[in-house]
């Protein structure tokens, strides 16, 4: 079993920064890629950004590309999220996810076995 617990999400304006962390429970983490999504109101849950659980690329939406930085510390069994440059269009409620063992970083949101409660990221014009 993977607990997973977002934080850092909140209200910024337009062209801020905000760091999303999320902390995993368990000590499966470092065998895992680790996924962000994010789902707006009437709108489907989107993948954001992923990181392998190994040696690999990260990957990221293409809305985001250039702007956020996913980043991860095995260490701490934590991953983040750097949104720089936030946009109106990035407000939605950002979701972390596990991924299955040894599986590499994916986009779809089925391939992702452990989610975390959500938080919201608000950006103001």
């Amino acid at each position: 079993q993977v607990q997973l617990v977002e934080s850092g999400g909140g209200l910024v304006q337009a062209g801020g920064s905000l760091r999303l962390s999320c902390a995993a429970s368990g000590r499966t983490f470092s065998s895992r890629a680790m996924g962000w999504f994010r789902q707006a109101p009437g709108k489907e849950r989107e993948f954001v950004a992923g990181i392998p659980w190994s040696t690999g690329s990260t990957r990221y939406a293409d809305s985001v590309k250039g702007r956020f930085t996913i980043s991860r510390d095995n260490a701490k069994n934590t991953v983040y999220l750097q949104m720089n440059s936030l946009k109106p269009v990035d407000t939605a409620v950002y979701y972390c996810a596990a991924g299955r063992r040894f599986r590499p970083v994916v986009s779809g949101t089925m391939e992702y076995e452990y989610w975390g409660q959500g938080t919201q990221v608000t950006v103001s014009s």
